[in-house]
């Protein structure tokens, strides 16, 4: 018999099935004639070095050997027969496993005669068809910047710059500052809470210390230094401060001091502490600005409409032990989130089924999108160097001022930096299929509260850091002329 021969008469039998979702169940049959080729080998091997007494090193005989061994042997055998056979079963069938095979080898004895049969399941990529990927319909919002944007980003600015300034009329108006006296009676609680002189912000939905007021702008507007305003609040069951929590409380304000914001003057002393020549020049920076996140955001939304171009038109089951290991794991993270916002394990336990199922859902979506933009990256030949990874560390070192060789470290340190890779990989999908996308102008929504809350915070940015910038200036200027003094 040729060895040839030999090697497919000793050829596993390998049955696959299906066994649910992206899961397959392995059997595999080893013959008795490989089994007991293992087992010759293995004694072979032992005979070489085994010291039986009596004879000499190399001499003992078989009988002995497994009398003396026999156990140990044959577990030996038993797992290097199993770890060959299963890899060969996954690599000879081409199953592209997502996990190792989860086998119980305590369950599996090795037989004396006859061949070893044993059995597994494992979790598979997913198999699927990707819709279309040239030519996606895309909106894009049309970019413009308007002089109204630029007035209302200076207006904020001046007022991010204002002054406290007393009112002149004495009668709170919104927004304001109220200095007062404050007490708290507390439900059940015998004694009274004193707050003095505390600060109160005159807003719809502020708070008295540490108690949210609903409304806190009507009790207060029109008032007068020297007032007393009461109200009751029901202090919400989920509030973070478990001694108010679920409680009414009684709240008197004695009103002492009330001021108003007054915007700063856009006048030379501002633009200065800008370190802007001019109004024109505060102006093209502030175009500059709003121009840069109005391209981001028309950026997000097309990245958005591809995402679910995606979503949309593939179908395909995902691995369910997979989707629960990730939803654990997200549910586990808005636990810790809601414990450190102050939310007791008891009022969490109350929305766990909730928080279940919302975890599971972004656990499917997390899932699907990598399963989708990882099969993308191969039908277009995606791929991400060592350079363009540092790159992006580099970027972003930057804007969180770390030294890139420090950041890098970390994120290989807490396992980040394989996402990090796979993030880049899929912003450059996502630019690849934008280039051959179908993209249509429209114009842009009616700007929103929330817009406008995040434009006042990135004009607030270019402020600190122009500011910052001038102080940096600053200093070196005068440790300059420190030092031109002394000499």
């Amino acid at each position: 018999m040729t060895e040839e021969q030999q090697s497919e008469e000793l050829k596993n039998n390998v049955t696959i099935e299906e066994a649910g979702p992206c899961r397959k169940k392995v059997v595999v049959e080893v013959p008795e004639e490989a089994v007991k080729k293992a087992m010759d080998e293995q004694y072979e091997n032992l005979r070489k070095d085994a010291v039986v007494p009596g004879f000499r090193k190399g001499r003992a005989p078989r009988r002995l050997l497994e009398k003396r061994f026999g156990k140990d042997t044959s577990e030996q055998v038993k797992l290097k027969l199993l770890a060959e056979a299963s890899e060969a079963a996954l690599k000879d069938n081409e199953l592209d496993v997502l996990r190792d095979p989860d086998i119980d080898y305590e369950k599996v004895e090795l037989p004396e005669e006859g061949p070893l049969k044993f059995e597994f399941e494992i979790e598979v990529r997913p198999q699927f068809d990707l819709p279309p990927l040239e030519g996606i319909a895309v909106e894009k919002t049309k970019l413009e910047v308007t002089d109204d944007q630029i007035n209302r980003e200076i207006e904020q600015l001046q007022k991010w710059s204002g002054l406290w300034t007393p009112r002149e009329d004495g009668a709170i108006e919104a927004e304001d500052r109220v200095t007062a006296d404050v007490v708290l009676k507390v439900e059940d609680v015998e004694e009274q809470e004193k707050l003095n002189n505390i600060e109160i912000f005159v807003r719809p939905n502020g708070s008295v210390g540490n108690i949210p007021v609903e409304n806190l702008d009507e009790l207060l507007i029109g008032a007068k230094c020297g007032d007393k305003k009461q109200t009751t609040v029901d202090v919400p069951k989920t509030y973070f401060k478990e001694e108010y929590r679920g409680k009414k409380v009684d709240v008197t304000i004695d009103i002492e001091d009330i001021k108003w914001l007054k915007p700063a003057e856009l006048d030379e002393v501002f633009l200065q502490r800008l370190e802007m020549a001019n109004e024109a020049e505060l102006r093209e920076r502030i175009s500059d600005t709003v121009q840069d996140r109005l391209e981001q955001q028309s950026r997000s939304e097309m990245t958005e409409q591809i995402y679910k171009y995606l979503l949309d038109n593939t179908e395909f089951d995902l691995p369910v032990d997979i989707v629960a290991d990730q939803s654990t794991t997200l549910l586990q993270r808005q636990y810790s989130n809601l414990l450190m916002r102050g939310i007791t394990r008891e009022q969490i336990e109350q929305q766990v089924q909730q928080l279940q199922a919302g975890s599971e859902e972004q656990a499917k979506r997390q899932l699907k999108t990598f399963f989708m933009m990882d099969k993308i990256a191969d039908k277009l030949e995606i791929e991400v160097s060592d350079e363009e990874v540092n790159g992006h560390i580099a970027q972003l070192a930057i804007q969180r001022q770390q030294r890139p060789e420090k950041m890098r470290e970390d994120m290989a340190r807490d396992g980040s930096l394989a996402q990090f890779k796979l993030q880049v990989r899929e912003d450059k999908c996502i630019a690849k299929l934008l280039e051959s996308a179908k993209i249509t102008e429209v114009e842009p929504k009616k700007e929103t509260p929330k817009m406008k809350r995040k434009a006042v915070k990135t004009t607030k940015k270019v402020v600190k850091k122009t500011t910052t910038t001038a102080k940096k200036k600053a200093t070196k200027k005068k440790a300059a002329l420190k030092k031109e003094t002394e000499e």
